[in-house]
C-alpha cells in the first residue's frame, strides 16, 4: 500500500470525493489561493476553481452558517475552521443550528456538513491557540463526532464524514498532520461508528485517540519489553462513542488506563472511565487510571508546554503502578 502522510491522505480523500460528488464544495478561511494553513487544500483550487473551494473572511460563525444553510438547499459543504480555538464564535451555529435542525424538522431536512478543524497543542502556540476541545461537541445529541490518528483512518473517514447525511465535526490534531502510515488503494471508507484495536495485548487496556493514539502505541512498545502487555484501543469515533472494543478488552485484561490531550475534568477519558464502571465493574482489577493534559492555560514557554501534555513516560509509569510493578 502507498504510505501517505496525514495531510496528504486527507487531502486525497477531499480531491477523490469532489471528483466523485459535485455537490461536495470547500469553504474556509485561506484554503484556496494560500493552500491552506497546512496544506490539506493543496491544489484543490487550482483543479476545481473558486467557486468549489471558497476562501471566505475571518468570520468563523459566517463559515458554518453558510454551510448550513447550503448542506439544507442539496449541497455538500466541507467547512475548515483554521484551528478549533477559533470555532468558539460559532457555536451557535454548530450546537443551536447544525445539530439541531434535522431533528427539529421531523427529519425532513438534511444536513450534511462536515467540519474540519485541527487542535491540539506543544506547538508553542500558548493559551489560545493549543485547546483539545472534541468532548465539547460529543456532548451535542445530532453530531457525530470523529478523532481518527492514522492516515489510514483519516483519509478513511473524511471520506464517510462527507457522504454522510449529518453534521460531522472532524477533529484533526496539528500535530500529526506529518504522521506517515499505508493507506489502502481504491475506494477506502472507515465507518464513523467504529472503535477499533490498534495493538493487541493481555495485561492493560490503554485507550487513545487523535495523536495520543500514537502516544500510546509508542508507549505499549516500551511497555514489552518490561514484560508488560498493553492492548491499545483507537477512540476514533467519540460521538456515538463506541464502547465494544473497550469493554471487550477491560474483560480479558483487567486493568484499563484512557489517555488524551484535552484537560482531565469532564473529558473523553472522563466518559470512557464511567462507561467501564457501568459495562464492566466486575471485571475491573483496579480503578480506571485517567491520564490528561494539565488544567491550566497552555503555558507559553517551551518547557513548560511539554510538561502540561501527556507523554509517552507518563503511560509507561501509569501502567506499571496499575499493575503493581513499580
Amino acid at each position: 500500500m502507498p504510505i501517505l502522510s496525514i495531510r496528504d491522505a486527507l487531502n486525497q480523500a477531499l480531491r477523490e470525493e469532489m471528483q466523485r460528488d459535485p455537490n461536495v464544495f470547500l469553504l474556509g478561511e485561506d484554503i484556496g489561493l494560500y493552500d491552506g494553513s497546512f496544506k490539506v487544500t493543496r491544489g484543490l483550487m487550482k483543479e476545481f476553481g473558486e467557486k468549489r473551494v471558497l476562501d471566505t473572511p475571518i468570520a468563523e460563525e459566517i463559515i458554518v452558517g453558510t454551510a448550513i444553510g447550503a448542506a439544507m438547499a442539496g449541497l455538500r459543504p466541507v467547512a475548515e475552521m483554521m484551528t478549533v480555538n477559533f470555532i468558539m464564535v460559532a457555536m451557535d451555529q454548530v450546537v443551536n443550528a447544525a445539530a439541531h435542525i434535522r431533528y427539529m424538522f421531523g427529519g425532513g431536512i438534511k444536513v450534511p456538513i462536515v467540519i474540519r478543524t485541527p487542535g491540539g497543542g506543544g506547538h508553542q502556540l500558548a493559551a489560545q491557540h493549543s485547546h483539545s476541545h472534541e468532548n465539547w461537541f460529543a456532548h451535542v445529541p445530532g453530531l457525530k463526532v470523529v478523532a481518527p490518528g492514522t492516515p489510514a483512518d483519516a483519509k478513511g473517514m473524511l471520506k464517510s464524514a462527507i457522504r454522510d447525511d449529518n453534521p460531522v465535526m472532524f477533529v484533526e490534531n496539528e500535530g500529526t498532520y506529518a504522521v506517515k502510515g499505508e493507506v489502502p488503494d481504491g475506494e477506502h471508507l472507515v465507518p464513523l461508528d467504529k472503535n477499533e484495536v490498534k495493538r493487541p495485548g493481555d495485561d492493560v487496556t490503554i485507550c487513545a485517540h487523535s495523536r495520543m493514539l500514537l502516544v500510546a502505541l509508542d508507549a505499549a512498545k516500551d511497555l514489552e519489553q518490561l514484560g508488560i502487555s498493553a492492548e491499545v484501543v483507537d477512540m476514533r469515533a467519540l460521538r456515538p462513542l463506541d464502547m465494544a472494543p473497550v469493554i471487550e478488552s477491560v474483560r480479558k485484561t483487567g486493568h484499563a488506563i484512557t489517555v488524551e490531550e484535552g484537560w482531565r475534568s469532564f473529558g473523553v477519558g472522563a466518559e470512557i472511565a464511567a462507561r467501564i464502571y457501568e459495562e464492566a465493574f466486575d471485571d475491573l482489577d483496579a480503578p480506571v487510571a485517567r491520564i490528561a493534559g494539565a488544567e491550566v492555560p497552555t503555558p507559553y514557554n517551551k518547557r513548560l508546554e511539554k510538561l502540561a501534555f501527556p507523554a509517552k513516560a507518563d503511560v509507561i509509569v501509569t501502567a506499571r503502578a496499575l499493575l503493581g510493578k513499580n
